[in-house]
């Protein structure tokens, strides 16, 4: 049987999802708690790594060395970078981008991460398409694309458009590529998934405490789909 881990960066965009796990066994390691057991028929480990780049790389290295997944689900909330994604719709990833990442004075494209020596980082295309796939069964509005990371809340739309131009990306927020990253270098599948909880037109300081908690439920529904199939 595969493990499937998935990991938040919050408790809000974790708690549903763990009240369905049978015979649940709680770890903490590194300060991070994992919740491991049974969902749907299928072994998960699950976790919420905090905010961040470094919180979400910590858990994800962690989650790797401890419990060997066999892919990572970076599930919870986003702000959306394009038009076509309205709050409450599913942003998937086909690819990761560090937006925050620049060494171009040295020469590099913004986003360039040394070591890899990669702007975008692939998510898994099964993986996404079948996320991509169980969203459309449902009925939520879903889009994949390149989702970026960087350690900002983005919510000038200035801001959201020079990402969304620099990088053609459709949906922002601050741990999936962190996470990508550090699956990429262990060679473990993975993808982010979001739900998005403010738009590109900004007002995400009204917009996200507002709806964080419908649109991670979007989430919730949709990965429990996923396990069941």
């Amino acid at each position: 049987m595969k493990t499937i881990g998935m990991i938040a960066a919050m408790e809000v965009e974790m708690q549903s999802l763990r009240s369905y796990i049978e015979n649940p066994v709680k770890e903490v390691i590194s300060g991070i708690t994992f919740v491991s057991g049974s969902l749907q028929g299928n072994q998960v480990v699950t976790a919420v790594c905090g905010v961040g780049k470094v919180f979400a790389a910590l858990c994800a290295q962690t989650m790797i060395l401890h419990f060997n997944p066999d892919m990572i689900i970076n599930t919870g909330v986003a702000g959306a970078l394009c038009a076509a994604l309205p709050i409450g719709s599913i942003a998937v990833s086909s690819a990761v981008v560090q937006h925050d990442m620049d060494t171009s004075p040295l020469g590099d494209p913004v986003g360039l991460i040394s070591g890899i020596n990669k702007v975008y980082i692939p998510a898994d295309n099964g993986l996404s398409g079948e996320l991509s796939a169980c969203a459309k069964v449902l009925g939520i509005k879903t889009e994949t694309g390149v989702i970026a990371s960087g350690d900002q809340f983005v919510s000038s739309p200035a801001r959201k458009e020079e990402i969304a131009r620099t990088f053609n990306a459709i949906a922002c927020e601050m741990e999936g590529a962190a996470i990508g990253q550090v699956c990429y270098v262990n060679r473990v599948p993975f993808c982010v998934l979001r739900a998005i909880s403010d738009t590109a037109e900004g007002a995400s300081e009204i917009d996200f405490p507002k709806f964080v908690k419908e649109a991670a439920a979007q989430t919730v529904t949709l990965l429990l789909t996923f396990l069941r199939h």
